[in-house]
């Protein structure tokens, strides 16, 4: 038997099948059609670009300033660069995050690398502008400014996802260290903003440990939601 003929025979008995009901794929539609929005395209990547860090920046600015700007006052000299590089850096973050929800972008570096190099900017800034060697307080001065640092990456997290909502993170975990990486950055430079203990330890040590904590607990959440939806989905 020729490829031809074989083929003439398959074509015949799938004509042969008798196909679905008019009436019931009318009545899927039916039933699918109420509940079908249309979803508003994610805006621009340049705007997102510039509203994700804008907002992030006033988020810590105004939570600062709620708490008091006494780091500000404090600073002098060369510390006063904490105040544009810290945002550089925020600003980095912020585009690595929008590059990561939206498939295709073009990202500088993953996700891990992003936060392994805001980690050591971090901790080369405040050695190079920071040198008091006191450590007064070390832990519980420590744990308050970790606490006050999260709290800020809160709503900034929470800012970034309603303005990243209709975007699709190809990774979600990748997607979750750039979110907490920005959310964390955001919280050290409410820190920078507020705190006056301008102790080289507690800088280097509690000021910086706020983003590598803020990223491990976006993954973790991240994680959390794949985890729950592979539930939903297997049900």
């Amino acid at each position: 038997m020729k490829d031809g003929e074989l083929d003439d025979i398959l074509k015949r008995a799938a004509a042969a099948q008798p196909g679905p009901d008019p009436a019931l794929l009318d009545k899927i539609a039916a039933s699918i059609q109420p509940n079908m929005r249309p979803v508003r395209p994610l805006p621009s990547a340049r705007k997102l670009h510039i509203a994700l860090p804008a907002a992030c920046l006033a988020i810590a600015t105004m939570v600062a300033a709620r708490l008091g700007l006494h780091g500000l006052a404090a600073m002098s000299g060369l510390q006063f660069l904490v105040i544009p590089l810290v945002p550089i850096l925020i600003g980095r973050a912020a585009a690595a995050w929008v590059n990561e929800t939206i498939p295709g972008s073009r990202r500088r570096e993953p996700p891990l690398a992003l936060l392994a190099i805001a980690c050591a900017a971090l901790l080369a800034l405040f050695a190079a502008l920071f040198h008091d060697p006191l450590a007064d307080g070390f832990v519980h001065q420590g744990v308050v400014c970790l606490v006050a640092g999260l709290a800020t990456a809160v709503p900034v997290a929470l800012t970034g996802w309603w303005l990243l909502r209709r975007g699709f993170a190809v990774s979600p975990t990748g997607a979750a260290i750039a979110a907490g990486t920005l959310a964390g950055l955001a919280g050290v430079a409410m820190l920078e903003l507020h705190c006056p203990n301008f102790q080289t330890w507690h800088v280097l040590v509690w000021h910086t440990a706020v983003v590598p904590v803020s990223a491990a607990i976006a993954v973790l959440l991240a994680k959390l939601v794949q985890i729950r939806r592979a539930h939903v989905d297997a049900r």
